[in-house]
């Protein structure tokens, strides 16, 4: 027999995971919806050209890439960014500028796994493309507040830079010619620590920087500027401010931080921070990465940035864009750590007891009437013990079991008994459906 078995990096979605994952989705697109983005799809596999070298040279080991039946060279996407970035060279004449729209869908990376990290997993991006304007770049901030809100989050930050301010630093350390490598190294700080980050940047190897210590600690005090959000950018305005790429790139910051703060986000949540640059070569300006204050180490649940020159990979047309993505799977697998999902398998709030098979007709009509007030209900298939039924009903996590018999329905009620509290009321049939929202309306 063939050992059922998954591979590596890849999970199976029990109800007691995919409810949630289901709630997170629905969450996240009434957020986009509120923002005005429209919903988008991209096939899962491109021609690899379209995704190849343009996340940088790591991004490319990491792609699936293979010869499909007709010869051709195909690969699946690694994120849902540069397909769109395709996608907006093909259909912006028909869509128009600005154009907002959101994705959700799996996505693959052959990479190393590790705690709610997998090969394969869903990414919920929304995106921005046809302006440079820091309006975008300060909404991409507001929607990622009011996701992480909407998900049920308070204990969460936002860290945001720039790559202008970034590019600039370099630039007067005379290191512009290695930038790329150095913010690669740097954006692994979190995962190997400063020294391992000093030792990247210093190797020699071909696609590293090769710089000397004294460079690359030089970068790093830089990246481990602390202090207010004020604090930090008077402080590299007062250095680096002369560098038209860093003044730029401080002046979109000032703007952000002042605008979503009089929008009403609390600074705890959104916090400047230079070591912030995110791995993928694509980006150029504002970037973003969100942290859960309750699991930090389980990395960004929420990242994004400006990529202005994406899509001029594909069309002569300037395309610049703005956008996140919120990582699904490693955000369940933090709620599944912090213990802060539903210990429930069944969508359904309500079980029916089948107390006797010749009332089935009478079960049913109840369940129809339950639900098109919007209820959902379960009936049990068979008139078994009722013990039987009330440990299935327990097991699967529902709030609420009907339980009638013949005596029941001849005064006109039904039983309804809380589960969880194991408390048990009788309640006229007219009155079940308002009873029953009632105690689901706190849910």
């Amino acid at each position: 027999m063939i050992e059922p078995r998954t591979l590596k990096g890849f999970r199976d979605y029990p109800p007691e995971l995919m409810l949630p994952r289901e709630h997170l989705l629905e969450q996240a697109r009434k957020v986009y919806r509120s923002y005005g983005f429209s919903p988008i799809d991209t096939p899962a596999m491109e021609y690899a050209e379209i995704l190849l070298g343009k996340g940088g040279e790591e991004s490319d080991r990491i792609v699936y890439r293979f010869k499909d039946h007709g010869d051709r060279d195909v690969a699946l996407r690694f994120d849902l960014t540069v397909p769109f970035a395709r996608f907006a060279a093909q259909h912006i004449g028909q869509l128009g500028t600005p154009f907002k729209r959101y994705a959700m869908g799996p996505v693959w990376r052959g990479e190393n796994t590790s705690a709610g990290r997998y090969r394969e997993f869903v990414q919920c991006d929304f995106d921005t493309i046809g302006t440079t304007s820091n309006a975008a770049d300060i909404e991409t901030s507001l929607v990622i507040f009011d996701l992480m809100r909407a998900l049920g989050f308070e204990n969460f930050t936002i860290r945001v830079n720039n790559r202008l301010v970034l590019n600039g630093l370099l630039e007067q350390l005379g290191l512009s010619n290695q930038a790329v490598p150095l913010l690669r190294a740097l954006d692994k700080l979190a995962k190997i620590g400063r020294e391992g980050v000093i030792a990247e940047m210093m190797d020699g190897a071909e696609n590293h920087a090769g710089v000397t210590r004294e460079q690359a600690e030089a970068v790093l005090r830089l990246a481990e500027t602390t202090g207010s959000n004020v604090d930090i950018l008077n402080q590299i305005d007062a250095d680096f401010g002369k560098n038209p790429q860093t003044a730029e790139g401080i002046a979109r910051l000032r703007e952000l931080l002042a605008v979503t703060a009089r929008a009403g986000v609390p600074e705890k949540n959104l916090v400047l921070d230079l070591a912030i640059c995110r791995g993928l070569d694509y980006y150029t300006g504002t970037i973003y990465e969100t942290f859960l204050d309750d699991l930090p180490k389980i990395g960004s649940v929420c990242s994004g940035g400006r990529y202005d020159n994406l899509a001029g990979l594909y069309t002569k047309q300037a395309l610049p864009g703005v956008g996140a993505s919120l990582g699904l799977d490693r955000l369940l697998a933090a709620m599944e750590t912090l213990a802060l999902l539903p210990k429930t398998s069944t969508a359904a709030p309500v079980f029916v007891v089948q107390f006797s098979q010749a009332r089935l007709g009478d079960y049913q009509r109840i369940a129809r009437m339950l639900r098109g007030a919007g209820i959902g209900v379960e009936v049990f298939p068979e008139a078994t013990k009722l013990g039987k039924q009330f440990s299935y009903a327990e097991k699967r996590g529902f709030r609420f079991a009907i339980v009638a018999g013949d005596d029941e329905f001849q005064a006109g009620i039904v039983k309804v008994k809380d589960l969880a509290a194991r408390q048990e009321i009788s309640v006229a049939e007219a009155d079940l459906v308002a009873t029953l929202q009632a105690h689901l309306k706190p849910a």
